[in-house]
């Protein structure tokens, strides 16, 4: 064989291994934002990048096309909340919603399978609900169908867990029809899921116009119930004139295990949420990040983060070494609970109307 079979176990690692490959063939030949662009910024065959000007995006796509090129990859299905970008591109390298470009309002695409509202520059929701039958199946295959990798929507998700969770609590085979109780819950929680589309959260992290970055901090909120536990992680970015703006990074919300765990020890799994969610961060985003805050409105749990000299039940001490592996304990705060934006994460209340 001269070439590789696509649609093979092996055609990701292979894809990504041929670009990378590209990159470090080419590297003296192009910037370093060229090359470091077909590093990180690549998955599979999508590329996401975010430039800070449209001269900048214009000659960044030059060169990436010019080397990717080199080895036969021809980049196409081109898409930008920039005008300029797109009408600088050939018509067939454009995606196809773009190749005839209006000149009042862009198209809403897709981003590695999250819907971007391009003329409005934030990701949104579509909701799409499949008529499926009322039993555990049905329920798992409805909640699955609203993608949602950032955790925009974990606190209106959490519910539906919740009710998954007492389905599996009871033991109902998975086409069994469903409880009365639980069937009220569900239908009230579909009729109010179309509310998402209403809802949408600006894909830059600075606004328009914000100053020279003077300082950038991850904070990290962590909250338990009886229904659940989650963490939300927000930039905190102060400009060169004092200006303070704070945007959502991402958040996950998870339904307590079956097993019956006490509060404080829902607490320490929180905080492990927050303190991986940090690491995720870090690893993932282009920006220099100053410095990681956690905040917790949970006083047992921040005593055992604090408590370096005790000897802890294994659970316990699972959890607190893995906090300390990725923070320290300096870096943890005490919030009340009123103010404490993770508290939406692990409720399993209704938060569509908020």
């Amino acid at each position: 064989m001269t070439v590789h079979l696509f649609n093979t176990v092996s055609s990701s690692s292979c894809a990504n291994f041929a670009l990378r490959k590209t990159a470090e063939d080419n590297f003296q030949q192009f910037d370093f934002e060229v090359i470091n662009t077909v590093r990180r910024n690549f998955y599979v065959d999508d590329c996401l990048k975010s430039v800070p000007s449209e001269s900048e995006t214009i000659c960044l796509t030059a060169d990436l096309r010019r080397l990717l090129e080199r080895e036969s990859f021809n980049l196409t299905k081109w898409v930008s909340n920039s005008r300029k970008l797109i009408q600088s591109l050939p018509e067939s390298d454009r995606a196809r919603s773009f190749k005839d470009l209006p000149d009042n309002q862009m198209p809403i695409e897709r981003a590695l399978g999250v819907r971007w509202d391009v003329e409005g520059n934030a990701f949104c929701f579509k909701i799409e609900v499949n008529d499926e039958p009322l039993t555990r199946r049905g329920l798992l295959s409805v909640v699955s169908s609203v993608y949602d990798p950032l955790g925009f929507a974990a606190p209106v998700i959490l519910p539906a867990k919740a009710i998954l969770q007492d389905l599996c609590r009871k033991r109902l085979e998975w086409d069994g029809p469903i409880p009365t109780e639980e069937k009220e819950r569900w239908l009230k929680w579909l009729k109010d899921l179309p509310k998402l589309e209403r809802f949408s959260v600006d894909r830059c992290f600075k606004p328009q116009n914000f100053g020279r970055t003077a300082s950038l901090q991850l904070h990290h909120f962590s909250d338990t119930s009886q229904q659940g536990y989650g963490a939300v992680s927000y930039l905190r970015s102060v400009d060169d004139k004092g200006t303070i703006h704070c945007s959502f990074v991402m958040g996950k919300a998870c339904a307590a295990p079956l097993k019956s765990i006490t509060i404080p020890r829902l607490e320490l799994s929180a905080a492990v949420l927050a303190s991986r969610l940090d690491k995720i961060i870090r690893r993932e985003i282009d920006l220099p990040i100053h410095e990681s805050v956690f905040w917790t409105d949970s006083t047992c749990g921040m005593n055992y983060i604090r408590s370096n000299d005790k000897r802890f039940h294994t659970f316990v001490a699972n959890r607190v070494a893995i906090i300390h592996d990725g923070s320290s304990p300096s870096q943890w705060r005490y919030m009340s609970t009123e103010a404490n934006p993770a508290d939406d994460a692990s409720r399993s209340g209704n938060r569509l109307a908020h």
